[in-house]
C-alpha cells in the first residue's frame, strides 16, 4: 500500500497571507522555520504499522495475561482449585489411603520402592572443567536449570564409557539416596508421590518405606561391584524385618525395577564372590509379596528403534507432520545423535532387548497377538447385532492382521509379503569399512562410522528381522554395546535349568533363563495397564541423509488403519510402552503353577487397570489413567497395593482380573514347562 500524505488544501493555498520581506528582498528567519516546517510535514508519512509491532503487542498481551492469572492462583484460597473442578465435575472419590483408613486398614509390612531406569535422581560427586558449581546438582531426575545453558557439558558427563559401561576418567555421578530421589521426576512428573502419601494416610512412616536407589544407567552387577548397591538392599530389608517383629516386607517394582529385582533375588542367595551369601531360603523369610508395576519381563520392542536410529513412535509422528525436521543440520547432530550415544553406552537400556527369540515373540509368518485389531472396541460394541456366529467368525477372517513377529522390516511391501517371496541377503558376512570423511556433516562419533556404505546396505538387504535376527542386526550394527552386554545380560531361553552356566549373573534378570527362589508362601503380582497402543513393529527404510548421519529411519509415511500401523510403526494393546504380552505372560503361563521356572510353586496372579483418560483438562492427567508411568497415580491400583502392605493375599484381593487376551496370546506360545 502507498504511503499516505498530507493534502494540501486548496483553500488555504489560495488564501495564505505573504510573509513580510525584510529589506534586502529575504524573508524572516522565524517565516523561513515555519515554512521548511510545514515542507517537512507534508511530506512525512503515517506511521505504519508492522509484523514487528503485532508480534511485540502479542507477547505483551500473553506475558500480562499470564502473570495476571499466577496472580489470581496464589491469590486465592487453596481449595478453590478443588471447589471449581468439584462443581463442574461433581464431588472427588477420597483418595485410596483416606477411604482404606476409614475401612480400619493400617500399616502392617514394611514396603521398598524399586524405580525404574530413567525415572531416579542422579547427582554430580566429580566433573570436567565445564561442570563447575554442579556439585552435587541433580545431572538427572531435577529442574535441569543449570544443565541447560551447558547441553554439550551434560551429555559429555551423563554418557558412560562404551567399553568398560563404567564413569568415564574424571567423571562420578551416583544415584540420590532416600524416597525423595524417584518420589517425583522432574516437574510435573509424579512417578511415587501419590503411591507414597496414601501409605503415609494408613500410618507408614519413613522407617517403614525404603526407596531402593541404584544407578540405572550400569547393568545391574555393576551396581554391586561399584557401589555396593545390593548388600545395602540386602541390609535394609533386614533391617525393617527385625524393627518391625518379623514382619516381612512388600517389594514394589516399577518398570525395569522388576528386571533389577529379579537379579537382586538370585544375587542374594547366591554363594560369594558372586553372589550376596544369603542362602537359600533368605526370600522366604524377608519377603511376603512382590508387586510387579508395568513390568518389561520379556523386554520391549520399543527398545530396537532406539539402538538402531535412536527414534520411536513420537519421532516418527513428528517427522510425518514435519519432513526435514531432524535431517537438518542444526537438529540432527544436536537431537538424535547424541540420543543414541548415551542409550549406547547405558546399560539399563540394553536390559530391554525382548527376551525369548521367536518362541515369544513370533516368527517371520506368525506372533501370538495375531489378529489383533485397532477396531476391537468398535467390534466388541457391534458384536450384539450379529447374532450368527458364523457370520461373526467369517468377519474376523476377512480382518487383515499385521505380521508382528517381523520386529523390524525394510518396506512395508517386505511386512505384508509372505515370507517366501521375500529374497534376503544374509548381513553377517558383508564387509565393513569407514566412510570417507565428509567434514560438512559435523558427525558425533557413532558405532555407524565403523560399518562403511557395504554394511549399510547389507543391512538393509536382509529386509526383515525376527526377535531372534534383531539381537544377530544389533551385534552387526553396534558391536561395543552388545559385547559388554552379553557379559551382562541375555536374551534366551534355558532348555535345561540344572545346567551349572545358569548360575552366572548373566541369566539372573531373564525370566526365563532362571528360577524364582525356593519360597512357596511368597506371592507376586503382576500389575499393568491394558488399551493403549503400544509400539510392536517396525517400517524402516534408508536415510536420505545416510553418509553423514544415522542411516537408518522409521519410513513415516506408511500407514494402515486395518493392520494398526500409523508412521511407520505397528501397534498392539498395551501401557503406551510394554506390550501385554511381554508384562503378563510369565504370571500367565510361564510361572503358573509349579514348572521349571518356578519349582516351588509360588503363587502368582495378573491384575490388569483398564485405561481411562480424563473426561475433563481440570483433572490433569487422571486417577484412571494407566498409561506406563501414568500407572503409578492410578487409585484403584493405589488401593490393591494398600490392601497387600496391610497384610491381604492374592486370593483375597479378588485373583486374577484380566481385560485383555493374555491367556489366549499366551497360550499360542509353544514353550516347554
Amino acid at each position: 500500500m502507498s504511503l499516505l500524505r498530507r493534502r494540501k488544501h486548496p483553500f488555504n493555498e489560495s488564501f495564505r497571507k505573504p510573509e513580510k520581506e525584510h529589506e534586502n528582498g529575504d524573508f524572516s528567519y522565524e517565516s523561513k522555520r515555519k515554512k521548511i516546517a510545514y515542507e517537512h510535514e507534508e511530506e512525512r508519512p503515517l506511521s505504519k504499522w508492522s509484523c514487528f509491532d503485532t508480534w511485540c503487542w502479542l507477547i505483551g498481551c500473553v506475558c500480562v495475561t499470564w502473570w495476571f492469572i499466577l496472580f489470581l492462583y496464589n491469590a486465592m484460597p487453596a481449595s478453590f482449585p478443588k471447589y471449581v473442578t468439584e462443581v463442574i465435575t461433581g464431588p472427588l472419590p477420597d483418595p485410596p489411603g483416606v477411604k482404606l483408613r476409614k475401612l480400619g486398614l493400617t500399616a502392617k509390612h514394611p514396603v521398598v520402592f524399586v524405580p525404574a531406569a530413567v525415572t531416579g535422581g542422579l547427582e554430580l560427586w566429580e566433573g570436567r572443567k565445564c561442570a563447575q558449581g554442579l556439585f552435587r546438582k541433580r545431572l538427572w531426575g531435577g529442574t535441569y536449570g543449570d544443565v541447560y545453558k551447558r547441553p554439550q557439558c551434560w551429555v559429555e558427563h551423563m554418557s558412560l564409557d562404551n567399553e568398560t559401561g563404567m564413569d568415564p576418567c574424571g567423571i562420578r555421578v551416583r544415584p540420590i539416596s532416600g524416597l525423595v530421589t524417584a518420589d517425583g521426576f522432574g516437574s510435573g512428573c509424579f512417578v511415587w508421590t501419590t503411591l507414597v502419601s496414601n501409605l503415609a494416610r494408613i500410618g507408614y512412616e519413613e522407617k517403614t518405606m525404603f526407596m531402593a536407589a541404584y544407578h540405572w544407567r550400569l547393568s545391574f552387577q555393576n551396581t554391586q561391584v561399584r557401589d555396593q548397591t545390593l548388600s545395602r538392599i540386602k541390609n535394609n530389608i533386614e533391617l525393617m524385618v527385625a524393627t518391625t517383629g518379623g514382619q516381612k516386607v512388600v517389594i514394589i517394582p516399577h518398570s525395569t525395577g522388576a528386571l533389577f529385582f529379579l537379579h537382586f533375588m538370585k544375587w542374594v542367595e547366591a554363594p560369594p564372590p558372586m553372589g550376596g551369601g544369603g542362602g537359600p531360603y533368605w526370600c522366604s523369610k524377608h519377603i511376603k509379596a512382590v508387586v510387579n508395576i508395568a513390568a518389561p519381563f520379556l523386554g520391549v520392542p520399543k527398545a530396537i528403534p532406539l539402538f538402531l536410529s535412536a527414534e520411536s513412535k513420537d519421532i516418527s509422528l513428528v517427522r510425518a507432520i514435519a519432513p526435514g525436521f531432524f535431517e537438518n543440520d542444526i537438529f540432527q547432530p544436536q537431537i538424535l545423535q547424541h540420543v543414541m550415544r548415551l542409550s549406547h553406552s547405558w546399560d539399563s537400556t540394553v536390559s530391554m532387548i525382548p527376551r525369548g527369540g521367536d518362541t515369544i515373540w513370533g516368527g517371520l509368518d506368525w506372533s501370538p497377538e495375531e489378529g489383533y485389531s485397532c477396531d476391537q472396541k468398535r467390534e466388541m460394541k457391534n458384536s450384539t447385532l450379529v447374532t450368527n456366529p458364523a457370520r461373526a467368525k467369517s468377519a474376523i477372517s476377512l480382518t487383515r492382521s499385521a505380521n508382528f513377529g517381523r520386529i523390524v522390516s525394510f518396506g512395508k511391501d517386505v511386512a505384508e509379503a509372505p515370507s517366501n517371496d521375500i529374497d534376503r541377503i544374509d548381513f553377517k558376512g558383508a564387509v565393513k569399512g569407514h566412510r570417507a570423511e565428509n567434514r560438512t556433516c559435523r558427525d558425533l562419533w557413532t558405532e555407524y562410522h565403523g560399518m562403511g556404505f557395504e554394511g549399510i546396505k547389507a543391512v538393509a538387504d536382509y529386509k526383515t528381522y525376527t526377535a531372534e535376527s534383531i539381537v544377530e542386526l544389533l551385534h552387526f550394527v553396534a558391536p561395543k554395546m552388545m559385547t559388554r552386554s552379553t557379559a551382562h545380560f541375555s536374551y534366551g531361553i534355558a532348555d535345561n535349568m540344572d545346567d551349572p552356566k545358569y548360575k552366572h549373573y548373566k541369566y539372573w534378570s531373564n525370566p526365563l533363563e532362571t528360577t524364582l527362589p525356593n519360597a512357596p508362601e511368597m506371592e507376586i503380582f503382576s500389575f499393568y495397564g491394558t488399551g493403549l497402543l503400544t509400539e510392536r513393529a517396525y517400517i524402516y527404510k534408508l536415510s536420505p541423509t545416510a553418509e553423514c548421519h544415522i542411516p537408518f529411519q522409521i519410513d513415516s509415511s506408511t500407514n494402515d488403519e486395518e493392520t494398526c500401523l500409523k508412521g511407520g510403526v505397528y501397534s498392539v494393546d498395551g501401557d503406551g510402552t510394554v506390550p501385554v504380552l511381554s508384562a503378563g505372560f510369565m504370571c500367565a503361563k510361564a510361572w503358573h503353577g509349579k514348572t521349571k521356572f518356578n519349582p516351588s510353586g509360588i503363587r502368582t496372579y495378573l491384575r490388569e487397570y483398564r485405561h481411562s483418560p480424563p473426561t475433563t483438562l481440570l483433572e490433569g492427567r487422571g486417577t484412571l489413567s494407566c498409561a506406563h508411568v501414568d500407572i503409578m497415580r492410578n487409585f484403584a491400583l493405589i488401593e490393591d497395593v494398600i490392601r497387600i502392605a496391610a497384610g491381604a493375599s492374592g486370593e483375597e484381593l479378588g485373583g486374577n482380573r484380566v481385560h485383555s487376551n493374555i491367556f489366549k496370546w499366551s497360550e499360542k506360545i509353544n514353550l516347554q514347562l
